[in-house]
């Protein structure tokens, strides 16, 4: 059939809110694409769509665009360029996957947050999950059934991994093609912001983890539209450089920007979490990573919006102002705080844990100054690693016991209870959850899940070979993974089987009542202790090699210590350490013991006795002052 033209474009439809894609509306729909690479663009419809595919008119700087009266949502369409049809870059939802057609969708949605003003960065409290094994059926209705769970034990933010839609069955998200339509592994758009309106309702903001820094190598076309979203540049990692500074920038960068605005505030979303941005290359004035930024804070006027970043370089500029050459980030991943308290746990230093010695020094500093790698030579790079970090706040870091990738870089995809003792992972959970950074859990740590979480990912047979052989050659850093025997073990990333194994059972949250105990007393210590909740100065001491305390200085009656010793029993004879000394008149007694009976523990006992101090081994204790000044005396005295 002959093709129609480009329809009038009334100026109600020209009231965009996004640059590019199809936005419906009550008379029909407006598209726009952006394809430099073709002479022409046209939407072709399937099904019980308009029959005749609609020519798109061209525009400056390689667009695209045109009003259906008729195109509704629910029609499924293509874009038909010069070398074929293809979907489309910006389509909202690919209801058969990345190969498939395009689906028009209605925006429409009875919100109910119309009170919801965000959370604080004070307040946060992050619980990372991936959508497909959080639940039995891996969707966003039954994640959305959990999410009580989550805001009774004290989460304030649960931050979604990737859901860009990408192929196969499974995955983690990672290689997302379709970065503006939610996967249809997990449901429908709707879906996903019931979750999003449910989460609000209940006090939980929601953030989700983007990929800015690559594209999938399956089901990606933008070749097709123009060459320009690539950049020759520069080496990435998984692929292509992204062309963030190149000729036809201009473009890329307005998809991006467009995305992070598109997820902000068609979905209500409170935050963004950009995935691994030392891969993201830009050396204009104005790096994307600020545009991205400013974006999403654009798409919620009035609400509070965190961008937070993975960066595994370690780069403290991201998280400083404009003014101070930053990119006015809110927050960084402390890769550093989670490398230390690994080797604290298990006594391991491989690869790159070897650069950590999991003393107690290193829990002091990360309390103090955020980064321990600020610029120092990093052996197992051979390089500098890292910025200078003086002067971020303890918010601007997020901190990590376990998250998606270091649990997956293991044999078995264990979880860190499984690694260590239960004091030492008792002590470690309370270090997360009461030094100042932002505390991040992983899904099912909670409650000590026997889940592992390995690397899955369904692609077609020559590339899952390819994945399965790029995993095992990642995973040999680690001497210990690198033998012959440790690699025949590795579980195939594209066998249903290491997916299935990766799903929650929720029933042992009710097993394991002490793992759950211990995080929920935690967490309502955090947010109603007046010293932890509020951001009082800070000080630490080394009492030990494997042993230290924090003081948190509010006023005198506020004073909090918190002692940890992931080593033997410490007895301090002498205690020349000022941190120790209780304020005038007063005396310490302990408020909280990860030794409680309730949380599995051998029972708590007094630290500061007559005649010495006692740390017992491989725990932590929250000490408050006391009116009594009166020293108990230490079981094991006469001994001495």
């Amino acid at each position: 059939m002959p093709a129609s033209t480009a329809a009038v474009v009334p100026r109600a439809a020209r009231q965009r809110r996004l640059p590019i894609g199809a936005e419906a509306g009550p008379d029909g729909t407006f598209f726009r694409v952006w394809a430099p690479a073709s002479s022409t663009a046209a939407v072709a419809f399937e099904g019980e769509a308009p029959a005749e595919p609609f020519v798109l008119r061209p525009e400056t700087g390689g667009y695209f665009a045109g009003f259906h009266p008729d195109a509704r949502a629910g029609h499924r369409y293509r874009i038909r360029l010069d070398r074929g049809l293809f979907p489309d870059p910006a389509s909202r939802f690919q209801p058969e996957g990345p190969h498939g057609p395009s689906e028009i969708v209605d925006p429409a949605f009875e919100w109910t947050d119309q009170d919801w003003r965000g959370v604080t960065a004070r307040r946060l409290v992050i619980y990372e999950l991936h959508l497909g094994t959080f639940t039995r059926a891996g969707t966003w209705r039954a994640a959305l059934e959990r999410l009580p769970d989550l805001a009774r034990l004290g989460i304030t933010m649960v931050e979604v991994m990737p859901v860009a839609d990408f192929p196969g069955r499974f995955g983690w998200g990672y290689d997302g093609v379709d970065l503006f339509a939610p996967s249809r592994l997990y449901g429908r758009p709707e879906n996903m912001k019931a979750f999003v309106d449910r989460a609000h309702a209940l006090g939980l903001g929601v953030m989700l983890d983007v990929v800015y820094n690559h594209f999938g190598p399956d089901g990606n076309y933008l070749r097709a539209f123009t060459p320009e979203y690539f950049s020759p540049r520069y080496g990435n990692e998984w692929g292509e450089a992204l062309n963030f500074d190149g000729p036809g920038s201009a473009g890329v960068r307005e998809f991006f920007a467009a995305n992070a605005r598109y997820w902000i505030e068609e979905f209500h979303l409170d935050g963004l979490r950009l995935d691994a941005t030392q891969q993201v290359f830009d050396e204009s004035p104005t790096h994307i990573l600020a545009e991205v930024a400013a974006a999403a804070r654009a798409g919620a006027p009035g609400r509070q919006v965190h961008v937070i970043a993975e960066n595994e370089s370690q780069q403290a500029r991201l998280a400083r102002p404009a003014a101070a050459g930053g990119c006015a980030l809110d927050a960084l991943w402390n890769d550093d705080f989670h490398h230390a308290a690994l080797v604290a746990a298990t006594g391991r230093s491989e690869a790159y844990y070897g650069g950590y010695r999991g003393a107690a020094q290193e829990f002091v500093s990360c309390a103090k100054h955020g980064f321990l790698y600020q610029g120092q030579w990093f052996q197992w790079q051979r390089q500098r690693r890292g910025e200078p970090a003086f002067g971020l706040r303890p918010e601007q870091f997020v901190a990590f016991l376990e998250n998606h990738d270091q649990v997956a870089n293991s044999v078995h995809g264990l979880r860190l209870h499984q690694l260590t003792s239960p004091g030492r992972w008792r002590a470690l959970t309370a270090c997360l959850l009461l030094m100042p950074h932002v505390p991040m859990l992983f899904q099912g740590q909670e409650f000590a899940a026997s889940a592992p979480f390995l690397y899955f990912a369904d692609h077609r047979p020559d590339l899952a070979s390819q994945v399965r052989e790029g995993r095992g050659n990642f995973l040999a850093q680690f001497p210990s993974i690198a033998t012959p025997a440790a690699r025949a073990r590795l579980d195939d990333p594209g066998a249903p089987a290491t997916f299935e194994r990766c799903r929650l059972d929720w029933d042992e949250a009710g097993r394991h009542e002490g793992a759950l105990r211990l995080h929920a007393d935690l967490l309502r210590l955090r947010r109603d202790d007046p010293a932890l909740a509020g951001r009082v100065p800070l000080d630490g001491a080394v009492l030990g090699d494997r042993a230290f305390v924090l003081r948190f200085f509010a006023d005198e009656a506020g004073h909090r210590l918190l002692v940890v010793n992931l080593g033997p029993d410490l007895r301090l004879a002498a205690a020349p350490e000022p941190l120790l000394a209780p304020p005038p008149d007063r005396g310490w007694r302990i408020a909280w013991s990860s030794d409680d009976l309730a949380y599995g523990g051998p029972g708590p006992v007094p630290l500061e006795t007559n005649p010495y101090w006692m740390v017992p081994a491989e725990s932590a204790h929250l000490l408050v002052p006391h009116a009594d000044r009166a020293l108990p005396r230490a079981k094991m005295a006469e001994k001495d």
